[in-house]
Formats: C-alpha cells, structure tokens, sequence
C-alpha cells in the first residue's frame, strides 16, 4: 500500500510534542510491515537541514497565487537496518524560514498567516494525490492534527484531474482542544468553494475551522487512544465538536500510540549514564544518584524521586501538583521538572524551587536528553492531566521503571493499572490512578505511591510489570492498516 503521511512535525528533525514521536515512529513500523511510506511536511529550517540529498521534484501554485517548489529527499534511517524515510518538504522560504517555535513568534503569538502556512500543507497533499509526483500517487493521505486537516478537505472538495484513481484519506486528531481556527473570510484565499463552509464542512461559529475540515471530510478518523475516541463524543471533552465526532461514529477508531523502542529504551539508551532493564536494575539505581547531582537535589537514594517532563499548562495538572508540592517535600519526596509553558506556571515552580533547592529542581525549556535521564532516574512520573488524548510520558515512564502516577482519563486510563492490593496480588498492577481531579485525590494517589516505595519488594514487583508492558508500535501499525483498508474500501 502507498501511504503518504502529512505532519506539521516529525522526530527527530522536529519536536515541540508527542505528535513528532507519533509521526517519526510510525511510517517505520508501516515500512516494516511491508508498506510503501511517504512524508510531506513543511520546510521549517530544521527539517530542511534534516532531510538528506534533497532535490527539486515540481514547481506548483498555491491557491493565493503564490508561486512554491516541493523537494524530495530522505530522512535516515534511525539504526542500523532501520530503512529511510522518503520524504517531500515545502520550499517555501516566506512562509516557514524563521527562527524558533514553527507556529509562534518570540511574544508566543500565533503567526498571523498561520491558515495560509498550514493551508499549504493540506494543498501539498492533495496536489501529490492528484499526481504530482508522476512516479508515485499515494493511495491513501493520512493527515495529522489540525495543521494537516485541510488535506482531506481539498481532497473532498476541489475536482481530480480524470483517469485518476482516488486516494483515500484518513484524518488523526491527536489534541482535539487544538482546532486551527480563523476568521472567515479567508475561505476564498484558501481556495475552497463557499459550500465547504457549512455546518457539515468548515464552519465554527462563524469561523473556518481546519480541524473540522478534517473530521468532516475524512473517509476514516482515528484518535490516540480508545478511551479518548470515547470521550471526545461527550459534551464534557468533545470542545464543541462532539456532535460532529457523534454524526461520524461510524468512521471513528481509537489506536492506541505505541513507544519507538529504538529511542527509548533503557537497556540501549545511550543518554543514560548507565543501561538497565527489568532484570537488572542497579542501573537505574546509578542513574538516580547521578541525576540528583546533576541537579543538585539530595542525593539519597530513599527518596522517592519524582519527575514531571510536560508542557506547563493547566490541562496537564500542574496546578495539582503544585498544591501537592509541600507534601511530597513533607513525606520526604522529591521533584525533578522539565518544561516550558504558561509564565504564572514557569514563576509558581521556579519559586517553588529556589524555597527549596535541594528537594525540588526545576528546568524550564526542553532538552531530549535531560528528559532521557529524568525518566532513567525518577521513581514516579506525574501525569495529572484534566484531560490527555493519549500520552507518551507515562508510557516512558513505564518502559523506564518510572511508575506513572495519572488522573484516570484519555489513554491515561488505557496504559496504567492502579496498584490496588488485588491488582499487586495479581500481578497487574503497573501505577497510581486517581479517579476525581482535585487537590485531595491526588495527595491521595501520591501517599500511596510513597507507601509503596516504602515496602521494597512490592514496588520492585510493580515495577517489573510496568516495564514489562507491551508498547510496540507493531500493534499499532497493524491497526492503522486496517483503517486504510476500510477507508480505501469506502
């Protein structure tokens, strides 16, 4: 099957979130099921200095006129044996040669020709469906997030050249809070036709909405997780789009998000001081002691360490966690931050940190690296989120033997077990699940995650589980093609 994967990002060229992890690791899995995989995405400069042997492949206009060039390399394979990505980019220097975050300037503002940008990327996709590539026409266009939501909507609604068989199109929305909305007027410049704006196309509330687009138009709609392509069918999580997500049921399935075992795995894991697996954990032990020097925390080893690597933003739960803070502190705890977000957040945890320095660290930004080490020494990974789509960080944490402390939503729900006593009796239990999200119930979740530190053998017993949790994106690959199947089917 011919498979042309459109994203805004991808690992490890680009990454400001899981969505790169997801659309990094699964055209390999498709390739090594035996798939013909392409990617398209944008010429943001660190995809450009990522792809290698780039070469012109055609010269097309944009709907506003603009006159753009689409280039053709490869991305290299991530190991040994690991095929390369044959991959398309955007050559078009105005639009996405600048410095920084891809969708925001340095006052964090959306850029203001955000629709056109992104707009493009959906253009691209459907030009390559429609033959652009004379040498290669994908037969299915699988779009990711809002940034790629307009591929399916060209494809929808603007004419096929004839003779040409038609892709189908699958759309993955990986954060449905995230919509890519703009004000109307621009349906013209995108070159859409006025009945693409209608309560069953683009528009939302008077606004063009790309995601919409996408949910519409579709043949198939997946989401990160089973769980979450439940709940985004409620009032509660569906953002004003549950209704739309309720119509298209039918077409919709959750795939759960698998883990790319050549990036992170702690017995091959080369930005861990020391290597370890589920057998032979001393490993982890010097990483923990390590990490706490680097960070200038307390180095002891019975201290329950732990992490959080996340955006900073009150959807994650941060604000449960700093209302948890002094009792982690209290009960002899320790945090270790990663991240970057909201500034009230940023100053609320730097404070935190400067009262506290040698129980509590906190780096705000991103380095993949420190997350590496974070999830090699930490003991329990925070992921209180009000609402997470799926979520990778606590699937790291279990391959890590980081055991993932979650608010009970979303893929959360799907890949952590409570340790309950009849789930540690049984062998199942993998982390720490609170069902309510407030204050109490999560001190509630951390008192048992600290009792449970304190009796050794169980929490290696628990541990052990959570790392031996089955997270291949094999699985999931498998599942996708079964969407493309039902999509072309259609």
């Amino acid at each position: 099957m011919r498979i042309l994967q459109v994203s805004a990002e991808l690992f490890p060229l680009l990454k400001t979130g899981g969505l790169a992890d997801v659309t990094g690791a699964l055209p390999t899995a498709l390739q090594a099921a035996g798939h013909d995989v392409r990617a398209l995405l944008p010429g943001f400069p660190a995809i450009v200095a990522g792809v290698r042997d780039s070469a012109p492949q055609a010269e097309f206009d944009t709907p506003w006129g603009e006159r753009v060039r689409l280039q053709r390399g490869r991305i290299p394979g991530s190991a040994p044996g690991v095929p390369d990505l044959p991959t398309y980019w955007i050559d078009a220097p105005r639009l996405y040669d600048r410095p920084g975050n891809p969708y925001e300037d340095e006052h964090r503002q959306p850029y203001g020709d955000n629709h056109l940008r992104f707009a493009l990327l959906g253009w691209a996709a459907a030009r390559l469906a429609h033959g652009m590539d004379a040498k290669w026409q994908p037969q299915v266009v699988h779009a990711h997030d809002w940034h790629a939501a307009l591929a399916p909507t060209y494809l929808a609604c603007v004419p096929q050249p004839a003779g040409l068989p038609r892709a189908a199109t699958v759309y993955t929305v990986h954060n449905l809070a995230y919509q890519g909305l703009f004000a109307p007027w621009h349906l013209q410049e995108l070159g859409l036709p006025p009945a693409a704006f209608h309560m069953n196309g683009l528009e939302y509330h008077g606004q063009i909405s790309f995601m919409k687009g996408g949910l519409c138009f579709a043949d198939r709609i997946t989401t990160v997780s089973p769980t979450y392509a439940r709940e985004i069918q409620t009032p509660e999580q569906g953002f004003g789009l549950d209704g739309v997500l309720r119509s298209r049921a039918h077409v919709l399935s959750g795939i759960l998000n698998g883990v790319d075992d050549r990036v992170w795995n702690p017995a091959t894991d080369t930005l861990l001081g020391a290597r370890f697996d589920r057998k032979k954990m001393p490993g982890k032990a010097r990483c923990k002691a390590a990490l706490q020097a680097e960070l200038g925390l307390t180095e002891q080893a019975d201290a329950p360490l732990f992490i959080l690597v996340s955006r900073l933003t009150e959807q994650k739960g941060l604000p449960l966690v700093l209302e948890g803070l002094d009792a982690i502190v209290g009960q002899g705890g320790q945090l270790a931050l990663l991240g970057s977000g909201d500034g009230w957040l940023e100053a609320a945890f730097r404070e935190r940190a400067a009262a506290s320095p040698a129980q509590v660290s906190v780096t705000l930004g991103y380095s993949e690296a420190l997350a590496h080490r974070l999830f090699g020494g930490g003991d329990v990974t925070l992921v209180p989120s009000l609402f997470e789509p799926c979520g990778l960080t606590q699937m790291y944490g279990l391959k890590y033997g980081s055991l993932p402390l979650v608010h009970r939503v979303g893929g959360l729900a799907d890949t952590v077990v409570d340790s309950s006593l009849e789930n540690i009796a049984d062998g199942t239990a993998t982390g720490f699940v609170f069902d309510r999200f407030d204050g109490e119930a999560f001190a509630r979740a951390v008192r048992r995650a600290i009792a449970l530190f304190r009796r050794p053998t169980d929490w290696r017993a628990v541990r052990a589980a959570a790392m031996n949790r089955p997270a291949d994106w094999g699985l999931a690959a498998n599942q996708y093609v079964s969407v493309y199947e039902q999509a072309l089917a259609a």
